[in-house]
């Protein structure tokens, strides 16, 4: 497949900016390796069997990162990067200074630009991780789920509750000041005393941003296969109810479905990602978004998923495809209505090129119904639309 010879056949080669407005524009970089396979994951992640061939990856991401600029006509600044997976942290500082050097050669990086780096608890070290706030890395995301050692070993984890807390103290040693949790409520035996005593303990570590999620069972994951017992939907309601409220008592606001932050520290690629914005997607089975030189000439981008295959440079047959402008309004609700501000008529008419009728009348209807909120011009979920974000989607799918 040559991307370039097949979008400039659109005449779509050109990254300018559309309407008059520049488009946010992030990186996300995939380390597609973990230390085992967690039992809940879908996500591309291949535990470790041999060492890991990070010089060669590094190189293998870099010539990604190439051929997407050339093909696109990429020239915007970058204002926020992600080293996703997976564990991004097996890596070695020096693997990633690398990485994140060459990237500022080929693309600009803003000054104040947001660098986040995924880890997982049992990898922390503190010299290491001082390293890589040397690197320019500025926020981690460190993957905790929760407190409980019963329940860290239902969920297939390989730290202790006793690491996890570590790993927050090295993360404030390292000079992280901004840094996430991530949480999990609705597991295996869980209840709701003890979601609310991890979301306590994960309070007292004091990281500027924490993420809840309810465990989901995902196909093509060993719990969908083969499914543990999980708390009846009134108990997990209950728990998300009762850790969202020690959350907001604690001065964390809850800007999206799952995402709480101090003032200050809302998640700038996440943001990115919910507003529909674009981003270049680089790495094993990494996925990207740019609009072209027309609001709703955008583009969603795919590399090859298996990490031997992206190391021999193959590529993937369904590499890159346009979004239908029929699936546009439901592409950009999908995103927006997770934000607690839902979104205006002109960021719409920016992200997608298309009027406020193309939401019509499934958003009139919604608003009769009391499940989405209209005031100036601004629209957004109500509290119990948010509670039914997936029967409000349905209303947008294209008939």
């Amino acid at each position: 497949m040559c991307i370039n010879e097949d979008v400039t056949d659109q005449n779509t080669t050109n990254d300018a900016n559309p309407v008059g407005v520049e488009k946010a524009l992030s990186l996300y970089i995939h380390f597609p390796w973990c230390i085992q396979k967690c039992p809940y994951c879908d996500f591309n992640s291949h535990a470790v069997k041999t060492d890991i061939p990070e010089n060669k990856y590094i190189e293998a991401l870099l010539i990604d990162l190439q051929q997407d600029i050339q093909a696109f006509g990429i020239t915007r600044p970058i204002q926020s990067i992600f080293l996703g997976g997976g564990t991004p942290s097996l890596f070695s500082p020096e693997a990633l200074d690398h990485l994140l050097n060459k990237i500022s050669q080929h693309l600009i990086i803003q000054a104040e630009a947001e660098i986040t780096l995924e880890a997982n608890p049992g990898t922390f070290e503190s010299q290491k991780f001082a390293e890589f706030r040397a690197t320019g890395i500025n926020r981690l995301s460190i993957g905790i789920q929760s407190f409980n050692d019963e329940h860290l070993k239902s969920l297939g984890r390989v730290h202790s509750a006793k690491e996890a807390i570590r790993a927050s103290e090295i993360a404030h040693y390292a000079g992280f000041d901004n840094f996430n949790l991530d949480l999990m409520f609705g597991l295996p035996g869980g209840t709701s005393k003890e979601s609310s005593k991890d979301i306590a303990t994960a309070i007292d570590l004091e990281p500027r941003h924490i993420s809840l999620y309810q465990l989901t069972l995902e196909p093509n994951t060993f719990f969908y296969r083969y499914p543990p017992k999980l708390p009846s939907d009134d108990q997990i309601f209950t728990t998300q109810k009762n850790c969202q409220s020690l959350l907001h008592d604690q001065g964390y606001y809850q800007y999206e479905i799952s995402a709480f932050a101090k003032d200050g520290f809302l998640c700038q690629h996440n943001l990115n990602y919910w507003q529909f914005g674009d981003y270049i997607g680089i790495g094993a089975g990494a996925h990207g978004k740019i609009t072209l030189n027309q609001p709703n000439k955008i583009v969603r981008t795919s590399k090859a998923k298996h990490p031997e295959s992206f190391l021999k440079g193959i590529k993937n047959d369904k590499g890159f495809h346009f979004i239908p402008i029929t699936e546009l309004p439901l592409e950009f609700m999908m995103n927006q209505l997770r934000l607690r501000k839902g979104f205006d008529l002109e960021h719409y008419l920016i992200m997608t090129g298309l009027p406020l009728t193309s939401l019509e009348p499934a958003l009139s209807e919604l608003i009769d119904q009391g499940l989405i909120i209209e005031k100036q011009q601004q629209y957004r979920c109500s509290e119990q639309g948010w509670n039914y974000l997936d029967d409000i989607l349905e209303r947008f799918i294209p008939k």
